[in-house]
């Protein structure tokens, strides 16, 4: 299968890139600097330039695709949300969907077979205590408008066959994220639980986010929206127990609220709001997760 990527040089778009390739798939990737994406990958990929913003996809990038992958969105955690970086995050997801959606529209010959688009759990509601699935309300605030009309952005939509949303959670992995971020103050010892620590985490093994993705590309019976986290959410207590367990060190230093607040900002909700998501219509499609629990999750990432 022919595939488009944008986000395709991220933390996820690199592994999936990869087990793409493998798979064998045709890939075409829309990065800011194709040169330098080049010289990082070696699937066999095209490359073509696109900022996101100020530009239209290139034609040509559309020529024989069966299928879109768009991951494309500025870091969330990148910095403090000041006004200037809120327009960045809209635009990077509502502007660059709408894009590379007139893009579809215009350039492709015939209807893909599946357009698979990113957004996040911010769209529900926090600190509910509510079990949330697919079929859940939409939340209020920044984060939840933000994911609102990034989906929004792909209901003009009509040259595809299928069109799935993908509502995700904290993504953990190595290489980059919340789970990079912390590795080296928990292997110092330094780490702990998070005021209470009685939030909840939904989270994914982006392993397992890379085979959800490579699934949908290719069985039909998924479509629609999905919540693209593990079947098992924790507190934010058990989750620094176990990533102090998968380092062998204790995690027994909280840290308080106040001060995530004057570090981060507006931005400090990322962490402190809590949010119970379940991936109800992956489980219901017979989905099996590789790493559905948090312990053995966190070794393997860590080892």
């Amino acid at each position: 299968m022919k595939i488009l990527i944008t986000g395709g040089t991220g933390f996820v778009g690199q592994r999936l890139i990869k087990k793409l390739y493998a798979d064998g798939h045709d890939l075409v990737i829309l990065t800011r600097n194709p040169e330098k994406a080049r010289l990082n990958e070696s699937t066999g990929a095209n490359f073509h330039r696109w900022d996101g913003i100020s530009e239209d996809v290139p034609a040509e990038a559309y020529q024989g695709v069966e299928a879109v992958i768009n991951l494309m969105g500025e870091n969330i955690a990148n910095k403090r949300w000041s006004d200037n970086q809120k327009i960045r995050l809209q635009k990077s997801r509502i502007d660059a969907t709408k894009k590379l959606v007139e893009g579809c529209e215009k350039h492709l010959e015939k209807p893909l077979k599946v357009f698979i688009s990113a957004s996040a759990s911010g769209f529900y509601p926090v600190n509910t205590g509510e079990t949330l699935d697919e079929s859940s309300n939409a939340g209020s605030g920044f984060l939840s408008e933000l994911c609102q009309e990034w989906e929004k952005a792909t209901e003009g939509l009509t040259k595809t066959e299928r069109k799935i949303i993908s509502r995700t959670g904290v993504i953990l992995g190595p290489e980059s994220g919340a789970l990079n971020k912390l590795l080296p103050i928990f292997k110092m010892a330094a780490g702990g639980p998070i005021g209470s620590g009685n939030m909840v985490m939904s989270w994914i093994h982006v392993e397992d986010m890379v085979k959800a993705i490579s699934e949908w590309l290719v069985n039909d019976k998924y479509n629609g929206v999905y919540n693209m986290v593990a079947p098992n959410p924790v507190t934010n207590k058990v989750f620094t127990k176990a990533l102090g367990k998968a380092v062998r060190k204790p995690a027994i230093f909280p840290v308080p609220s106040f001060m995530l607040k004057l570090i981060m900002g507006e931005m400090s909700t990322i962490v402190l709001d809590s949010q119970k998501l379940i991936p109800k219509r992956l489980i219901d499609d017979g989905f099996q997760f590789n790493h559905p629990e948090i312990e053995e999750a966190l070794i393997d990432l860590v080892r």
